[in-house]
């Protein structure tokens, strides 16, 4: 069904092809995962399949890329819509209608089918993405997850034969992201629908993949196999993965439920010891009040500033202590409403230094509209709010960035300069910051890149985090972030990580809004679970994320009853 025969793309100024000597073929009715670290190129193949590379990206495409026999080079992607499905990562930019009924049904407008038809497959992909009760929102209303549904639905009403997904469930919540999963699993297997998909969160999708195609690193040889041969030899990997190596399990397993079956003498070993954070080593500075003593032992032992004590970052210079005798938000009644929904409701919470806390819960819970009101960017329907001790949506930004720093799901929006170096010099402007602070910050987290590198021609998760450095030129005391991993391979994810609890160490407080259970496992001390807009549980990482079925990371679910919480924790505790 796709066929790639010896395929180069060298995009215009690159002195390098993004992918090059790529052999692949997909065929008809099977799920084909394409991993690999970020800026290897994997978003490059999926661009080819429907023609998008090179005629709508620009560059040089060599060698042949064919569709349903038909080839990309002489058919332009209005002459592949009728076999091609495609949904990248940003969805929001491709939609062309203002509602979510609208844009299910327009791509079968595009394609002439008669309204009978189209009636009938827009409620039943309805049904299937569990967007009934939103069909009649307008798209710019919906959150980051929810929009997600609405691009997957909006190529699935067509019927394609192939679909193309980049990072399909990035924004969506675990149990939206099963959902998904199980549908195009269902095309798959009972259609005979061809999927090609990337996608950083293989806990997620490597079980439903029945081949991987592994591109290792930039200009490397694509491999493909099936996903445990792939596994073996694949640099990145999901937690049951990389617990299975650990343990010297073969073949290694890419399931819970696998790993659950081999894992007793695992944890027959495990049974003596505890978590590392159990004692409450890692509480967060300064003095805790009394219904905070619990809160000690919550981040499993990931909160350890000595993990992070060999990086870049803290050799080069040491981070400026935050105050850690005050809150630095605090947030009472809060209620916002919008013109169609109450996004929040009643909310009472405050926020200490040190504390790096993990905001939850499903699309649409109001996660992203509280941290726009801690920004600034919301104004309370009613409550109050102080970030700082001010109201943030009566200060201005110069006052507020040494407050508080926000970095979005969209980083783009944070991106205005055309090279890498000048938007390092424009935040260290901003923010009265020596010359090569966010250069330094850059590094870090994104090493090889180069100052000359236009942002557009960066990944989604290398655009994430120059808009990350970005905010942390001013080193506000509270950093929020809202999907920080979207986009980001596992050593990318890490080197956050690391940045991150060396923050949380010097005093600063995160909250970040996240669907991401592994990341909240590895950094969070504190959860904070939303739903429609209310508090539902709020405390000790490992009491909150474990107790759900949904939230809880494969580790813990893998040698539950033992609250275990990461592969880090096991390796430290083994050794």
């Amino acid at each position: 069904m796709i066929r790639f025969e010896d395929v180069s793309v060298t995009y215009d100024g690159a002195c390098e092809p993004t992918v090059q000597g790529i052999d692949l073929e997909v065929p008809e009715g099977e799920l084909v995962l394409l991993v690999g670290p970020s800026g290897v190129g994997k978003s490059t193949v999926l661009g080819a399949v429907g023609g998008l590379v090179p005629h709508f990206t620009g560059g040089t495409l060599r060698g042949r890329v064919t569709v349903a026999g038909r080839d990309t080079r002489t058919h332009k992607p209005r002459e592949l819509a009728d076999v091609v499905g495609t949904v990248g990562q940003d969805p929001p930019a491709h939609f062309v209608t203002d509602t979510v009924e609208d844009e299910l049904a327009y791509g079968m407008e595009s394609l002439g089918l008669p309204p009978t038809v189209m009636r009938r497959r827009v409620e039943e992909t309805l049904d299937l993405l569990g967007l009934a009760p939103l069909r009649d929102r307008p798209l710019a209303t919906l959150s980051g997850g929810q929009q997600q549904r609405v691009a997957i639905g909006s190529v699935l009403t067509p019927h394609p034969d192939v679909l193309v997904l980049d990072e399909p469930t990035s924004a969506l919540d675990p149990a939206a992201a099963e959902e998904v999963l199980a549908v195009l699993q269902r095309l798959v297997h009972d259609l005979g629908t061809t999927v090609l998909m990337a996608e950083h969160r293989l806990e997620r999708v490597i079980q439903y993949a029945d081949q991987v195609a592994l591109l290792p690193a930039p200009g490397a040889p694509l491999r493909v196999g099936t996903p445990a041969e792939m596994m073996a030899v694949s640099p990145v990997y999901p937690p049951v993965v990389d617990l299975g190596r650990l343990a010297g399990w073969n073949p290694l397993p890419l399931t819970v439920r696998d790993a659950r079956r081999r894992a007793g003498e695992l944890r027959e070993r495990l049974a003596p010891r505890l978590p590392a954070a159990a004692d409450g080593e890692n509480a967060p500075p300064g003095p805790l009040a009394p219904d905070d003593e619990r809160r000690r032992g919550g981040a499993g032992g990931n909160d350890n500033p000595a993990e992070g004590r060999g990086s870049r970052l803290r050799r080069r210079r040491p981070l400026t202590p935050t105050p850690t005798t005050h809150h630095l938000a605090e947030v009472h009644g809060l209620t916002v409403r919008r013109a169609h929904v109450q996004a929040l409701t009643h909310l009472d919470l405050t926020v200490r230094p040190g504390e790096t806390i993990a905001l939850m819960g499903r699309n649409g819970a109001g996660k992203s509209t509280l941290l726009n009101t801690l920004v600034g960017l919301t104004e309370p329907s009613a409550g109050t709010v102080q970030v700082g001790g001010a109201q943030p949506h009566r200060i201005t930004p110069r006052e507020l960035v040494r407050r508080v720093g926000l970095v979005p799901q969209e980083p783009r929006d944070l991106l205005y300069a055309d090279t890498v170096a000048a938007e390092c010099h424009a935040a260290d402007t901003d923010a009265h910051a020596a010359p090569g602070t966010c250069r330094a910050l850059v590094t870090d987290l994104l090493p090889g890149v180069t100052d000359d590198t236009h942002p557009r021609d960066l990944s989604e998760g290398q655009r994430l985090a120059l808009a990350l450095a970005v905010v942390l030129t001013a080193r506000p005391p509270l950093l929020l972030l809202d999907e920080p991993t979207r986009g980001l391979d596992y050593a990318a994810k890490a080197r956050l990580v690391g940045l991150l609890r060396e923050l949380a160490a010097s005093g600063h407080a995160i909250m970040l809004a996240t669907h991401d259970v592994e990341l909240a496992a590895e950094l969070a001390r504190r959860v904070i679970l939303l739903a429609d807009g209310e508090v539902i549980a709020d405390g000790p990482v490992t009491d909150v994320i474990t107790s759900s079925p949904s939230f809880a990371p494969q580790v813990s679910k893998i040698l539950a009853p033992q609250r275990w919480l990461t592969v880090t924790q096991v390796r430290e505790a083994l050794s």
